[in-house]
């Protein structure tokens, strides 16, 4: 097509009615005083939108217009454009072939850039308007930092080159301390596109013909690129440097913590080293600081669990114990029934390792081995500062246990963690634990079993027909799948890495213990024990959970099945 015309873009949208004479008498003095363009002026101030913006102009250009909010493009398709000279020609190309490439522009009247990606990309182009956001977004999802990350990879293996004795790499790596060393800017872009994939860990493998870089992204892990071996050394030793980690130790497994500066904020960093038979593995788990703790609400749970769960905590004293494998999202669980009990009025403290996230107001202390600051000598200190609630990470052994079910007993409330699979086992891991069974009776009041599943993507979320294994699994269940019911599933799009997910929402059960349950677990009649429990949560299980989530077109069956305890009952 012929390169398009220059057009008065006030002038046009005055023309159409969107626009009144003063406004833009007002946005062209705006203009002068500000240098600012003018389709921002009119947008900021509210009077037109950057969709009407761009319908009006592809209409004086008789040129298409395209929504790009829910649109996917290959990641080869768009690279044709370098991201540089996409971000600064605010274009990119939407899709290739013979014909020529179909381009998006946030302003099709840019005659200069629109002559440059001719140039740039040799063929025939064929314009579309779009709206700058859009625009800019769609860019920031399709352009990630794969390529750069690898070129770092690169440009370290050369610098390592001929250095073999650790000495010399540790000298080598020293004196690369600077913020354009390699190791640190491989490092650096390793982070931010963590961040930027919302990524929980990163995990650094070394292999034994090359270095294996992982995120885990909604819980999966997903390969992010491999480099050569020969850098393993020299990443391990970095990090290590970073966390304030003994460096000249390899043979045992060491944890630590840092935080780093990235361009959208500040990331702690837990990392963890383990010697394998190639090097040091790393992972790495990441918090970002600048992420708010979700409220209760937030947390969407069913009503009938928020309902239980705000009885525990408005309870004056007794145990809430949340229970889940690691990464199921136990502590933002407890966070956010401590953000609802946070106030002047009550003395909160906190006994963790390590500190996940920093709440204004309480007193939160960092269990350190080391030192012999171990949970059970925090724990008691801490009953001894007159605390109203007390949170501990984890009830790791026997003695912690012993103490915060004491704690519970004695006039405090107590939120804490167990690794169990499910609510009913709970009281049954405290007493294999050897705490006493008078004392779990009576002092623990509600136990919250969860995992996190894996919702469908809504960028390309679509509908079908249940097939005979899923309809089978919401019979075996006992859960009804209505006639006609369409269940969704994503079909994979740049937006969730062609996954067909985006993002984790959890499923939830609950024991809350009543007088009959206090009563069986007293008596030592554990069978008794389990028939109420399983009689209290019959149809709510993790399952029943999990399914009715899939129902309202959250998540997929398949994500039900994989997170739900009781699978094995389930058709495979």
């Amino acid at each position: 097509m012929n390169a398009p015309a220059r057009i008065r873009l006030g002038d046009l949208l005055t023309q159409e009615g969107l626009l009144q004479p003063a406004q833009l008498t007002e946005a062209l003095s705006i203009q002068k005083a500000s240098g600012r363009k003018l389709g921002r002026i009119f947008v900021e101030n509210g009077w037109v939108t950057e969709v009407q913006i761009a319908k009006t102009v592809a209409r004086q250009l008789r040129v298409p217009y395209q929504d790009l909010s829910n649109l996917s493009v290959r990641a080869d398709v768009a690279r044709l454009l370098p991201e540089g000279q996409a971000r600064r020609l605010r274009a990119m190309v939407l899709e290739s072939g013979p014909e020529g490439a179909r381009v998006a522009m946030a302003d099709p009247t840019d005659i200069a850039g629109f002559d440059e990606i001719g140039r740039l990309l040799k063929r025939e182009l064929q314009l579309v308007a779009v709206a700058e956001t859009q625009l800019m977004q769609l860019i920031e999802r399709s352009y990630t930092a794969g390529d750069d990350i690898a070129g770092l990879a690169k440009e370290l293996t050369t610098e390592m080159a001929g250095v073999e004795d650790e000495l010399g790499e540790l000298l080598g790596l020293k004196s690369a301390g600077a913020e354009d060393a390699p190791v640190v800017r491989l490092l650096q872009s390793v982070f931010e596109e963590a961040l930027r994939r919302r990524a929980s860990d990163i995990h650094i493998e070394p292999q034994q013909q090359s270095l294996r870089i992982r995120f885990r992204v909604d819980g999966v892990l997903h390969v992010q690129m491999e480099a050569d071996a020969k850098i393993s050394n020299a990443v391990a030793l970095r990090l290590k440097l970073m966390s304030g980690l003994d460096i000249s130790e390899r043979r045992l497994p060491q944890d630590g913590r840092f935080a780093v500066k990235l361009k959208n904020g500040t990331v702690d960093v837990r990392i963890s080293t383990m010697p394998t038979q190639f090097g040091e593995s790393v992972v790495m788990r990441l918090l970002a600081q600048n992420t708010g703790l979700l409220q209760l609400g937030g947390l969407h749970l069913p009503q009938r669990v928020m309902d239980a769960l705000h009885r525990a905590i408005e309870r004056p004293s007794g145990m809430l114990l949340v229970t889940g494998p690691t990464g199921s999202g136990k502590t933002t669980t407890l966070y956010a029934a401590l953000n609802a009990l946070n106030s002047s009025e009550r003395k909160i403290i906190t006994v963790e390792d390590p500190v996940e996230y920093r709440l204004p107001g309480l007193n939160q202390v960092q269990v350190h081995e080391k030192i012999e600051l171990s949970f059970e000598r925090v724990l008691r200190a801490a009953l001894r500062q007159d605390p109203d609630v007390v949170l501990v990470g984890e009830m790791r052994d026997q003695v912690t246990a012993e103490v915060g079910l004491r704690a519970a007993m004695t006039g405090h409330l107590v939120l804490s963690t167990l690794h169990t699979n499910d609510a009913l086992s709970t009281p049954m891991r405290l007493l294999d634990m050897g705490v006493p069974r008078y004392m779990v009776a009576l002092s623990l009041h509600l136990v919250l079993a969860q995992r996190l599943v894996r919702t469908v993507c809504g960028h390309c979320a679509e509908e079908h027909e249940p097939d005979p294994r899923e309809r089978a699994a919401f019979e075996a269940a006992g859960v009804a799948l209505p006639e006609g019911l369409k269940l969704r599933r994503g079909r994979g799009c740049i937006h969730c890495s062609q996954t067909g997910y985006s993002g984790r929402t959890g499923v939830y059960e609950f024991l809350e213990m009543d007088g009959e349950l206090i009563a069986a677990l007293n008596h030592g009649d554990d069978a008794a024990f389990k028939r109420l429990g399983q009689r209290r949560m019959a149809g709510h299980q993790l399952r029943h959970d999990a399914l009715r989530r899939v129902l309202i077109g959250v998540t997929t069956v398949e994500e039900a099945l994989r997170v739900s305890v009781a699978s094995e009952e389930l058709p495979a």
